[in-house]
């Protein structure tokens, strides 16, 4: 079972380079129990570091046109953390690379991120302020392997993202208001041809400081495989956007929710392409009814705790929305590894590690740069 505790802040500022190199060094244990987990996964495939490179290699020079400080952030994490390159392009790419891994070999996939997602617009909250998180359903051991991360930077809006070690991002909000969470999807469009990362991808957007652009960068960046990512403004706006490879659906909020498990829902989506993930993830039909159903009991007063207790919902136990340890379909654990919940107005981040088996939760903040209020204290202690 892996052991509980908060996820580390670490605080990073300065250049690319500068960030990385704090970064490696800071997080260096976490760092490389990332990479062994995956670096794992490959070798289960029949693939060892030679075969890593070769798959990386498209991945990272579509990186380097597409985003150059990118790349110098990662090399400088790789020697901070005195780990090598190819192996934080794995962290950072560890869902296109393991799956192409197990796709040349023909094993069998990894057990997929089961994440549900969430949005209660302004008009539906206690407080009149737009919310957002998420639960994200992975390999149990990264409750050991993640951090949160506190990036201020020179050329855009400062970030907080919780990520695993040694990833520039998962998901997160900046100080210009704009959050992203993202969840796994599946189709008959993946991996045909490379794309950017889909981490990376998230973190271009939390880079941005106009919702307009976040929203171009999720909807039009190329990508290997689908993915959900749910693109948020605290000033009052958010949309879902499910992404095949070459193509973005969009849903907006209905009845001021936006909620998403792991299969398509778009009627244009599902009427263009085949959904291929409920074999690997049927709960996910029932764990966004159950979260919806529950905040539209709620009424228009919803608050955070009403939002922790959605995504705490066991209907379906063990593959219920909040998932305790259980066996995956490639024998690691499978758990909902951290519900992560947003309150981007007031520049929080509430992070419950594990929480099927645990309620301790931390708060993470974020000075903010927005004309939206930020006076709402959090209901439990602050990292420092």
């Amino acid at each position: 079972m892996p052991i509980i505790e908060p996820f580390p802040l670490i605080e990073l500022s300065g250049s690319p380079r500068q960030r990385g190199l704090v970064y490696g060094e800071a997080a260096k244990g976490r760092i490389r129990r990332s990479i062994d987990l995956y670096k794992g996964q490959i070798e289960a495939a029949g693939a060892g570091l030679p075969q890593l490179a070769d798959l990386a290699g498209d991945f990272i020079s579509r990186i380097r046109e597409w985003s150059p400080d990118m790349i110098t952030e990662m090399e400088a994490v790789a020697e901070g953390a005195d780990v090598t390159f190819i192996e934080i392009v794995l962290v950072n790419a560890r869902t296109e690379l393991v799956q192409l891994a197990r796709r040349r070999a023909a094993a069998a996939m990894l057990q997929p991120d089961g994440c549900t997602g969430v949005v209660a617009m302004p008009e539906k909250t206690d407080t009149g302020e737009l919310l957002h998180g998420q639960t994200w359903d992975w390999l149990a051991e990264c409750a050991e392997t993640s951090v949160v991360l506190k990036i201020r930077r020179q050329d855009g809006p400062d970030i907080l993202t919780f990520t695993e070690a040694g990833g520039l991002s998962r998901n997160g909000f900046n100080s210009a208001g704009i959050a992203v969470t993202a969840n796994y999807l599946e189709s008959d469009r993946d991996y045909r041809t490379p794309g950017i990362p889909l981490t990376l991808i998230r973190r271009k957007a939390l880079e941005q400081r106009h919702l307009a652009d976040a929203f171009r960068v999720v909807a039009t960046t190329p990508k290997s495989t689908s993915n959900n990512m749910i693109v948020s403004s605290a000033h009052g706006f958010a949309v879902n956007f499910e992404c095949a490879p070459d193509e973005a659906f969009t849903i907006l909020p209905q009845d001021g929710l936006i909620v998403h498990a792991n299969h398509w829902q778009s009627p244009v989506a599902l009427a263009k392409l085949k959904e291929m993930g409920i074999r690997n993830m049927p709960d996910s039909l029932y764990r966004d009814f159950m979260v919806r159903r529950h905040l539209r009991n709620v009424g228009n007063a919803i608050g955070m705790d009403d939002i922790r207790q959605a995504l705490s919902d066991r209907f379906g136990a063990p593959y219920s929305v909040c998932r305790p340890p259980i066996p995956g379909i490639a024998g690691n654990l499978s758990a909902t590894v951290a519900m992560v919940l947003f309150r981007p107005a007031a520049g929080l981040m509430e992070v419950t590690p594990l929480p099927a088996i645990n309620s301790e939760a931390s708060v993470y903040a974020l000075d903010m740069d927005m004309s939206v209020s930020a006076g709402i204290k959090p209901s439990v202690a602050a990292c420092a």
